[in-house]
């Protein structure tokens, strides 16, 4: 059969490919990143109690409004930001089909979009299904610090969007006010909406604050905002998010949303509700995820591996520099095969395949697999 493939230069992903070894060789799996330690009994048990009182036909479009406004009221509290749970906000299938549903409404045929690189990998994907040019700017290593000014460069007339992700993943850097501040008047009297992944929210480390879009009433208008109920409560195989934006821009996003996903598992939306009656459930996440990663870090004090800055999400990224000077793929999965541990080489992060020779390790683990995992790597 002829046809010609939206996207003819995208393969298998490096996750699939890092969990697959990983499997083969019976190796720690720090590559991809979902938690291996339970989560909370009593919302397991919230939505098996809704499913058996028979709460499983299509819920609104929208999202069940109880879930609505517990986010809202959860918004409020963290961010001192009120925002109508009728208009502005939609439950949606995980963080990653609010991204793509913001970038299929909003950008056309021949926009362009900034992406912060290392990027998340659904971005650049997105943009180019619906014919939007994506316009990598590279983060540079070892700070990943953006130079607003080199970002400036970039617009054009042909702008339509910028997206970046804080905490970021893959280098667990954050933005911080003066990045808003920045953003705020690189975007002022110009039509450029910001797409903010900010599914790591909770994970935020030292003390320091969440930069929320939310916190910038002037940003906020021409935002739209997505989130994770997966990262948050340990239950990435529920893909369950949601989207925040202004009532102009949201009525769009509905639009394509309605005609995409539809609407989110019911029983599960019902138990978030309840759960998050409870504020103390997502407001120690930091403290719970900061253990784990000053854990793995102590434990690999003295490792040939050297950490960078990580500063929020539950990615750490090392510099293997002083080791080996092949590619970091290469180095990753020898890493894997002879030494018993998974990771992802951070070049699959960027459009060029630039490779600064660092990986990155998931440690939304239990402390015994991340002990396991800095014994071997102690070895290296």
């Amino acid at each position: 059969m002829n046809f010609q493939s939206k996207l003819p230069n995208v393969g298998t992903t490096i996750f699939s490919v890092m969990s697959a070894l990983a499997n083969e060789h019976q190796a720690i799996n720090l590559s991809q990143g979902f938690p291996n330690f339970p989560t909370s009994d009593r919302l397991i048990d919230l939505a098996a109690s809704y499913m058996k009182k028979g709460y499983n036909q299509y819920a609104p479009m929208t999202g069940l409004p109880a879930l609505k406004e517990r986010i809202a009221e959860k918004i409020e509290r963290l961010y001192g930001a009120q925002v109508d749970p009728d208009q502005e906000i939609t439950v949606t299938v995980g963080a990653t089909q609010g991204l793509f549903t913001a970038i299929a409404t909003f950008v056309q045929p021949g926009d362009e979009v900034i992406i912060f690189e290392p990027a998340y990998d659904s971005y650049k994907p997105a943009i180019e299904l619906v014919g939007g040019i994506p316009v990598p700017y590279p983060l540079p290593a070892p700070d990943y610090s953006p130079n607003w000014e080199e970002v400036r460069q970039l617009v054009t007339p042909k702008t339509r969007m910028i997206v970046f992700n804080t905490p970021h993943n893959p280098t667990g850097t954050t933005l911080k006010k003066e990045d808003m501040e920045a953003l705020q008047a690189l975007t002022r009297d110009t039509d450029i909406l910001i797409l903010s992944d900010e599914v790591y929210e909770h994970l935020i480390y030292d003390g320091q604050e969440h930069q929320s879009i939310l916190r910038y009433p002037e940003l906020f208008e021409r935002s739209l905002l997505t989130y994770s109920f997966g990262k948050t409560f340990h239950k990435t195989g529920w893909r369950i998010g949601y989207c925040v934006a202004p009532p102009h821009l949201m009525k769009e996003f509905r639009k394509v949303h309605q005609f995409n996903v539809f609407t989110i598992m019911t029983p599960i939306q019902y138990a978030l509700a309840d759960f998050m009656a409870e504020p103390e459930e997502y407001l120690s996440l930091n403290q719970f995820f900061q253990q784990k990663r000053d854990f793995l870090l102590d434990n690999l004090k003295g490792s040939r591996l050297q950490p960078l800055k990580c500063e929020g999400t539950y990615f750490c990224l090392f510099d293997y520099s002083d080791i080996s000077d092949e590619p970091d793929t290469a180095f990753a999965k020898r890493m894997t095969t002879e030494y018993g541990v998974a990771s992802i080489p951070v070049s699959v992060f960027y459009s060029d395949q630039r490779d600064d020779k660092v990986i990155r390790l998931c440690f939304a683990k239990t402390e015994d697999t991340l002990k396991q995992a800095a014994e071997l790597l102690q070895k290296i």
